[in-house]
């Protein structure tokens, strides 16, 4: 059955992955997105590899009456809108809670005059704050805290109430959150406002807690995207990868193909109404590991990312995907292979221009006190 489908936020990155996905399904797209200049650029022209197909209304999610005219004759809606941006998070406070809070608020109640069958809103693995563990004795962790500073030694990774060592599980949705950033805190807010206004007003609600989506179309000026793609933005401009802590921590990656079906079918699934669902590859890297294996892509072997040697506030050790559920619901596997895919993104990074904000962003958070 083909629907009409608003996106927010739907001409950023993941956005666009998702209109195409559902152009290819018989649908019509209607996005709303304010374009901003972070992400695309002063010009405010319509992004040149966003489908003609796709009707755009430029408008702030939080600007009521663009939302209520945005939903004339839509069916369902992916909402995307947000700042996406840990460490920003944490110094433009009230511009991200303003976003990503007020813009879901505003939306929810211009819902309730203008009801549609189904919302899935995107979500993040930030919710979690560190991964699930496993302890010495065999026993899960689901609160496990951040190592301090001994002895002039940082000490990295989280560690029992004896001192002794954690070991990183596949972190699954019934794990507790633990909200460590502002985002974080943001992403929670949004998932609760989706599942607590969607059954009373009889809109189907889905959630999706993506963990480190990445792929060709990212932002590459923008110092607070995606990893892999700030990674890309240095090596681009012939600077080494910069790496926070050891870079020893663990991630999942999660390709933005598989994010855009993984949308698709959320909008459709019966078994998907109500829930809360994790999408990741299944698969963990080391964040060094990551870098290293961009820059061959990039044929750039000598780049060795630079270790920072110290840690963002918000910054978590390890998280990464459990994706049974999504599996035995959803019926959602991530299929992409990551070097294949790795190459992919090489390749259209080399035909790109990027301005390299990294050192700049570091700076801002070292003089708020944000990097220790």
């Amino acid at each position: 059955m083909s629907e009409h489908i608003l996106i927010t936020g739907g001409a950023g990155f993941i956005g666009r992955f998702v209109t195409e996905e559902l152009l290819r399904r018989g649908h019509r797209v209607r996005i709303l997105d304010n374009l901003l200049p972070q992400v695309h650029g002063d010009s405010g022209a319509r992004p040149a590899n966003l489908s003609p197909e796709a009707e755009l209304i430029v408008a702030d999610v939080r600007d009521g009456d663009a939302v209520a005219k945005a939903f004339d004759g839509v069916d369902s809606i992916v909402h995307l809108a947000a700042e996406v941006g840990v460490g920003q998070s944490m110094y433009e406070v009230e511009r991200y809670t303003s976003v990503n809070d007020v813009g879901t608020a505003v939306l929810f109640e211009r819902l309730i005059d203008k009801p549609v069958r189904r919302v899935v809103t995107a979500s993040s693995m930030s919710i979690y704050g560190e991964g699930l563990y496993r302890d010495a004795d065999g026993s899960l962790v689901e609160d496990a805290a951040r190592g301090v500073i001994r002895d002039g030694q940082r000490q990295w990774d989280p560690t029992d109430a004896q001192g002794r060592p954690l070991t990183p599980v596949a972190t699954p949705e019934t794990k507790r959150p633990a909200l460590s950033s502002i985002y974080a805190l943001n992403k929670y807010v949004q998932e609760r406002t989706t599942h607590i206004m969607g059954a009373p007003y009889g809109i189907e609600s889905v959630c999706l807690r993506l963990f480190n989506v990445y792929g060709p179309g990212q932002a590459l000026s923008n110092p607070y995207t995606g990893v892999l793609a700030i990674f890309a933005s240095r090596l681009l401009n012939k600077q080494r990868p910069m790496v926070f802590e050891d870079g020893e921590q663990r991630r999942d990656f999660v390709h933005v193909g598989d994010v855009a079906r993984a949308f698709a079918d959320s909008l459709f699934l019966p078994e998907a109404v109500g829930g809360t669902f994790n999408v990741g590859s299944g698969n963990d890297r080391s964040v060094t590991e990551v870098a290293e294996a961009l820059g061959r892509a990039m044929g750039q072997n000598d780049a060795t990312p630079e270790i920072v040697g110290k840690a963002r506030v918000g910054d978590i050790r390890h998280c990464f995907c459990d994706t049974a559920l999504a599996e035995q619901k959803l019926g959602f596997r991530a299929t992409a292979d990551f070097e294949t895919e790795l190459a992919v993104l090489a390749d259209w990074v080399a035909q790109q221009t990027a301005e390299d904000r990294v050192s700049h962003a570091r700076a801002e958070l070292e003089k708020r006190g944000l990097v220790a």
